[in-house]
């Protein structure tokens, strides 16, 4: 049985939206969650490029990119949503996906970690080591 590409990342979509319980595609690319994102310096991606990779279908961009371990889960993203999308949970769910898959992303090489946001660091041992 051949398994095609377009289907898996619909599902990969479906269970960010199911675990995170927001519909990613509410979502009209205002910027103010990334405007006011305190780790938004040491992102990869912004909160507001991950809901559009999200919409665009793009989930493996998102997965592994680094943006989803920097945020802080602070709320501050949600908190500004004129839509009120919880993008942080977003970020949560897009973790689980990738926790599932048994990927150690505790190690952070010593020059990353002098760049990285205290808050970042303390959330992502709190979220990797639970």
């Amino acid at each position: 049985m051949r398994i095609d590409i377009k289907e898996i990342k619909g599902e990969l979509l479906l269970r960010i939206s199911e675990l995170s319980e927001n519909n990613v595609f509410s979502c009209y690319q205002c910027g103010r969650c990334s405007a006011g994102c305190p780790s938004a310096g040491s992102m990869d991606l912004l909160p507001n490029q991950v809901m559009n990779l999200l919409q665009l279908g793009k989930v493996d961009k998102v997965l592994s990119s680094k943006t989803i371990w920097v945020c802080a889960a602070c709320f501050t993203c949600s908190v500004r949503c004129p839509k009120g999308i919880d993008i942080a949970r977003v970020m949560e769910a897009a973790r689980v996906l990738v926790l599932r898959e048994n990927i150690d992303y505790t190690k952070i090489p010593p020059p990353e970690v002098e760049t990285l946001p205290a808050i970042a660091l303390v959330s992502n041992f709190r979220k990797l080591t639970a």
